[in-house]
Parts: C-alpha cells; structure tokens; sequence
C-alpha cells in the first residue's frame, strides 16, 4: 500500500520553524491529503488554513495516544490509516500512532524529519 496523506502534531512539530510548515505546503501542492492532530484547543488560523482537515483536543471523543484518533484522522482523509505518515515528537504518540498501523516519524529535529517524509511521500 502507498503513502498518501500526512498527519501532522502542532506543539513541538510545526512549531519547529518555516521548513516543516513548508513541508506541508509542498505535501498538499503534490496532491498529499493533509491533517493537524493536536491536543492543543486552538492553533493559528494561517496554520489550519494548511490542512485539509483539523482535530483539536478532544473532538473525537478519543485524545492522542489513543490509536483511534489516529484511525479516525485518516477516515476522515478518505485514508485507510496505513496510507498516512504521521509525525510526532512525543514517544508516548509515536506508539500510539504506529499501533493503529500509520507509517511514523518521530521528530526529533527538523533537517530529520523533512529528510524521512520527503522520502515516505515521495516528494524528494
């Protein structure tokens, strides 16, 4: 099965400077479904406008590490959850996104993260 859409964390990750918010520009322009997943009740309007579909706190009724909300986010991408990358820098939601069957990337340091999802998605 190929990756096609991208599952972004706010805090920690898009927070991590205009390289990894780029990234999600160039993922959307190349046809990428994307999505914000955040624990977080509110994130800047320029950021949500970025994503195709936006979870915050807990409007699945499930909150992050729950490996539903990561099946649910990609339900709501028309995405099975193995399709979707998904980027975290929290270990606890790394585990969490990786059992519900999603492809992971945990962040660490932007330079990484850029590297491995460009190669998942293809967008080298």
């Amino acid at each position: 099965m190929s990756l096609r859409g991208l599952v972004m964390d706010f805090g920690g990750v898009l927070t991590d400077g205009p390289d990894v918010l780029d990234l999600v520009r160039r993922a959307r322009a190349a046809g990428c479904p994307t999505a914000l997943v955040s624990d977080a009740h509110v994130v800047p309007d320029e950021v949500a406008a970025l994503f195709d579909v936006v979870v915050l706190g807990p409007a699945l009724g499930v909150r992050k590490p729950d490996p539903e909300v990561f099946r649910r986010t990609a339900q709501r991408l028309g995405l099975r959850v193995e399709e979707c990358v998904v980027v975290d820098d929290l270990a606890a939601n790394v585990r969490g996104a990786r059992a519900a069957g999603a492809v992971v990337v945990h962040h660490v340091d932007p330079d990484s993260t850029l590297d491995e999802v460009e190669v998942l998605l293809g967008l080298a």
